[in-house]
């Protein structure tokens, strides 16, 4: 996977007044951590930051401060829940060679089985371990033919090579449900009225 190459510095100011006018300058507050080293706390460029988001686990090469240069995967990000624009980042540093766990995005191709069954994605993401510059983007399952009761395990999935799955093997990733059948109408209520009760004499 290619690299990333943003330029961050680092920050001084803390609170929610400072991070206020770091998003007015259209940049993020963020921290680095990992390895056991202090969290760093940086100023990334938001657009910058938000294009390099788009892809998942994307690898971002941070120069900080134009003295250091280090590698860090995204681990938390907020956005503003109404806008969408980025409110803060969690990195975490990682090494060239070393394995990270992380969670990758499934994607299903082919048409199941006729019969307007459902695909469920039990999982949307899978977790597994992988060298921290060889990260796949996504793995690809094919769903065709399949008819309702099918299942797809973490097993039953495809790796690259240097990949190996975080979650148990028999974890199901993905299942085919059966076409909900329209309920009939609820029927009129059975039995007659009870007659009316005769006028007391």
């Amino acid at each position: 996977m290619s690299e990333v190459k943003i330029a961050a510095q680092t920050r001084t100011e803390f609170g929610k007044g400072a991070a206020r006018r770091i998003r007015r300058d259209s940049k993020v507050p963020g921290v680095l951590y990992g390895h056991g080293s202090d969290p760093r706390h940086l100023t990334l460029p938001g657009h910058e930051l938000l294009l390099a988001l788009r892809t998942p686990n994307v690898l971002i090469s941070l120069d900080i401060d134009g003295k250091t240069n280090e590698l860090a995967i995204p681990k938390a990000v907020q956005r503003d829940p109404l806008k969408g624009f980025l409110e803060h980042v969690d990195l975490l540093l990682v090494k060239r060679g070393e394995k990270v766990t992380v969670e990758v995005p499934v994607h299903a191709e082919g048409e199941l089985a006729p019969g307007g069954n459902l695909l469920e994605h039990v999982l949307v993401a899978l977790p597994v371990d992988a060298e921290a510059t060889h990260i796949p983007q996504a793995v690809t399952v094919s769903v065709e033919g399949l008819e309702a009761g099918a299942s797809i395990h973490a097993k039953d999935i495809t790796l690259p090579s240097g990949v190996t799955l975080a979650v148990d093997e028999d974890a199901v990733v993905l299942q085919v449900l059966a076409a909900q059948a329209e309920e009939a109408p609820e029927g009129e209520a059975a039995g007659g009225e009870g007659e009316e009760a005769g006028a007391e004499a």
